[in-house]
């Protein structure tokens, strides 16, 4: 089953458990570096399957005054990603950022983050009236988002503790 939720709200307990499953734990970080300090702000989603999350993602409205620049995580020790360079042209106004994507290992490539991503982009498009969204995909997720119809804007960049990433950006 899929939820979204729009801020100002949090998401349950448990979509937080996925989260830290899914992208912190495997690279070692510790508990509540799944926790960002916008989450209240942002559009959550997810898919519930026999009374689990299984998939999670985020989208957040970037402000105007920014480049979409901002810390890995909450806490000490994030690392600072780096901006996006459509948000240069006041016509790609209002933005949204998808962050936190992931899938439960056994649940993956059987269309849940498909789910969740077109979640975000619709509740983004509505709830924010975003013209474009931006992300900072891993390479290994790098085919899923070319498969939704997001294309790669910049050249490879590594996110200190985590990897090599592209960002990544599609019209609405």
């Amino acid at each position: 089953m899929q939820h979204v939720l729009i801020p100002p709200a949090l998401p349950p307990p448990s979509y937080y458990d996925c989260r830290y499953a899914v992208l912190r734990e495997p690279i070692g970080f510790p508990r509540g570096a799944e926790i960002l300090d916008d989450d209240e702000q942002a559009i959550h989603a997810w898919v519930e399957f026999e009374d689990e999350i299984v998939a999670v993602g985020r989208a957040h409205l970037i402000d105007a005054d920014s480049d979409g620049s901002a810390a890995d995580h909450a806490g000490p020790g994030a690392t600072k990603c780096p901006g996006f360079g459509p948000l240069n042209d006041s016509t790609n106004r209002p933005a949204i950022q998808i962050r936190q994507m992931g899938t439960r290992p056994e649940s993956r490539r059987q269309g849940h983050a498909a789910t969740v991503l077109q979640a975000l982009e619709a509740a983004s498009k509505d709830h924010f009236g975003a013209k474009i969204g931006l992300l900072q995909a891993r390479e290994v997720a790098i085919p899923f988002y070319l498969s939704q119809g997001w294309m790669l804007i910049d050249e490879p960049y590594s996110i200190q503790g985590i990897g090599p990433h592209r960002s990544m950006m599609k019209e609405f």
